[in-house]
């Protein structure tokens, strides 16, 4: 006769709680630990805030000769390496936390994904602040970046793609189950928007499925935005409308990355 065994309990699992809406306590509570983390990384802030200017620096004297040449695309490039290092930093940063499992712990407290996205906005935010007016003020009081405009307005469009390489990046960390394959994204969001932005050439001559594919990309807009500080001495509705979109962009996709967030890798 065998002695009837006493069900096991289920192990406790780490279940949500029920989504609140956006707290600006919570989401400044998220970009404080994340700042603090970040303080504790010197490598990662002096990939943020010195490689910009390190790529501006030589860019500048590899068109020593023709300084024209840098003008004509160092505005642009002032907009597009903030971006670049941004989405690094982010799609890493947001990955590492959710393999250690701690976004996994934190999204079992009163912390909404909203929160948590907005939070890491709000840190990189405020370190792409620094970042962006370093690299603005190296080119344009440094490196005698010659432009037209004024340099608030190359600012203002260099923030804005770095917010906008913020979220990218915490958009692609929610489909990547490594940091390399975070860098892996690397390719397949940023290059094709380097390639078609019109950086190396105007995309009106390009061939007009290229065209149409780059009239979509928001890399496009930055670098057409940066062309009219490059030459209108007034902030025209051009830059009004590529600021607009690059913006646009950047909130339409912690949007999406606020949605596709996962608590933990497969």
């Amino acid at each position: 006769m065998t002695t009837p065994t006493a069900p096991t309990a289920p192990a406790p699992t780490l279940t949500a709680a029920p989504t609140r809406p956006l707290s600006l306590s919570r989401t400044t509570a998220t970009a404080t630990r994340v700042l603090r983390q970040l303080s504790h990384d010197p490598r990662t802030i002096a990939l943020l805030m010195l490689i910009p200017c390190v790529m501006l620096f030589l860019l500048r004297y590899v068109f020593d000769g023709s300084p024209r040449t840098f003008d004509n695309i160092g505005a642009s490039l002032l907009g597009i390496f903030p971006l670049i290092t941004m989405f690094l930093v982010t799609s890493i940063a947001t990955l590492r936390e959710r393999t250690s499992g701690t976004l996994e712990r934190l999204l079992a407290m009163p912390l909404g994904k909203g929160d948590l996205i907005a939070g890491y906005a709000l840190a990189f935010g405020a370190l792409a602040i620094v970042q962006s007016a370093l690299a603005t003020g190296l080119a344009v009081w440094f490196l005698d970046l010659d432009v037209t405009g004024s340099p608030w307005l190359l600012l203002l469009v260099a923030l804005l793609d770095a917010l906008l390489g913020t979220a990218l990046g915490l958009f692609v960390s929610a489909f990547a189950a490594s940091e390399f394959q975070a860098v892996q994204f690397m390719p397949a969001v940023i290059f094709p928007q380097l390639l078609l932005c019109g950086l190396f050439t105007p995309r009106d001559n390009m061939h007009p499925a290229l065209e149409a594919v780059s009239d979509v990309l928001p890399m496009s807009y930055a670098v057409d935005g940066m062309n009219e500080v490059l030459r209108h001495t007034d902030m025209t509705a051009a830059f009004v409308r590529d600021a607009l979109i690059v913006a646009g962009c950047a909130l339409l996709v912690l949007a999406l990355g606020a949605a596709t967030l996962k608590r933990r890798t497969a």
